[in-house]
């Protein structure tokens, strides 16, 4: 079964854009496979299967990402980019 997870990344005042990971979103993996990516690098690929710290494996064609007005959990795990680096938001409450 897959660990599903999103990736909030603020692009305007009350706009988030929220990208889908579809495997491992749990935190011991997530955090260090993000650690080398930059929040453009996220968006850029707009529809993930997996994070690893090498290669994006994207979905292709992608869907875009789902604009909310905050980081908002709606899968089991949700990441944001915080000073500078990734953190597992769900453990702070998004």
């Amino acid at each position: 079964m897959s660990t599903r997870a999103q990736i909030a990344i603020q692009t305007g005042p009350e706009q988030w854009a929220h990208v889908y990971v579809h495997y491992d979103g749990y935190p011991s993996y997530m955090l260090p496979a993000l650690a080398p990516w930059a929040p453009e690098d996220i968006l850029a690929a707009r529809e993930i299967r997996q994070v690893r710290a090498d290669v994006l494996d994207c979905f292709d064609p992608p869907r875009a990402p789902r604009t909310l007005p905050c980081p908002t959990c709606e899968l089991s795990h949700l990441y944001v980019w915080q000073d500078c680096k990734w953190v597992h938001a769900t453990a702070s409450g998004g």
